[in-house]
């Protein structure tokens, strides 16, 4: 896909019952929106608060949506408990 943009995050939120969540980009206003079917792992798909991502930015043509994350890896768990 043309145009997408490697970038680096840490999860807002992700609710793995409803099979997404956001994360939050520095120096960007917008969270990006990630589907738990792009997150690239084995067994059950989930990511937990805090954890820093990896991901290609997905611009979406739809104004009324925000960004979207694709091909999201996990770099690092939340280590904060």
């Amino acid at each position: 896909m043309a145009g997408n943009d490697e970038q680096q995050g840490f999860v807002k939120w992700f609710d793995y019952r409803k099979g997404y969540g956001f994360i939050a980009v520095k120096d960007q206003e917008e969270d990006v929106f990630v589907h738990y079917s792009n997150i690239d792992m084995q067994g059950f798909k989930k990511l937990d608060q805090g954890d820093e991502v990896e991901f290609e930015l997905k611009e979406n043509e739809d104004e009324e949506k925000g960004p979207e994350a694709l091909n999201v890896k996990i770099i690092a768990k939340d280590r904060r408990f």
